[in-house]
């Protein structure tokens, strides 16, 4: 029988994503840290948490650009490397801006059973949902080591969880998925922006190759017998 050897990624679990005080609150999104604390018990190999840490200048944020809105307004990137590569991005109130309280995982999270808290969105040149790399391929403006610290793990399995589940969750489990590991979203460990826009949404990541799934079904119990 292959190897099983599983991985668990929190993402952005961070106060200024979640009530009451958060700039860029999701609805319930605290409420997840239960249940992801009951996942940071079983025996996986790694347990990485990640962490929005923008400057203050960072692309995202709709008050660095005049007359637009957060929410509301979107914005063309560009790659700084390659002018003709674009895409199209949303704008946000300023959020976990670098060393401020907005920025750290929320308290309720048992961070003592993490093995590595990851960095991203430090370029404020970029948009970086995704805790792998930005959206950008020709040239690639930023890569965080994820993957190749999973592979060097030998990361078979990886369950993805946090906040929030339409943008920084979805952008991690495509890119997990893309990298070859096999690919799971809890679904009760994340929120997202949107809720309305959320059925279309799980669809698009199911029919990338993630699987999402529960607490309760055979993915996770399967964790609480692994060796």
């Amino acid at each position: 029988m292959p190897d099983f050897r599983p991985a668990l990624l929190i993402v952005d679990l961070q106060e200024d994503f979640c009530p009451p005080n958060g700039s860029l609150a999701v609805a319930n999104g605290r409420d997840i840290a239960p249940l992801i604390n009951k996942l940071l018990e079983l025996p996986f190999v790694a347990k990485i948490a990640t962490k929005d840490w923008h400057p203050i200048d960072h692309v995202s944020f709709a008050a660095n650009h005049e007359g637009k809105s957060p929410f509301r307004d979107f914005i063309k990137i560009e790659n700084p490397h390659n002018r003709s590569e674009t895409y199209e991005s949303r704008l946000w109130p300023v959020h976990c801006v670098q060393g401020t309280p907005g920025a750290e995982l929320i308290h309720e999270l048992s961070a003592s059973h993490l093995d590595t808290v990851l960095e991203k969105g430090t370029d404020s040149r970029v948009e970086m949902y995704s805790p792998f790399y930005d959206p950008f391929v020709s040239p690639r403006v930023y890569d965080s080591g994820l993957a190749k610290a999973l592979s060097e793990k030998r990361v078979t399995d990886l369950y993805v969880v946090g906040l929030a589940a339409d943008y920084c969750v979805k952008n991690a489990a495509l890119d997990a998925a893309k990298e070859g590991f096999k690919t799971y979203l809890v679904e009760e460990c994340t929120r997202p922006v949107d809720v309305s826009a959320w059925p279309g949404c799980r669809e698009e990541i199911k029919a990338s190759g993630v699987k999402i799934v529960s607490m309760d079904g055979p993915e996770v119990r399967r964790l609480m017998t692994a060796q």
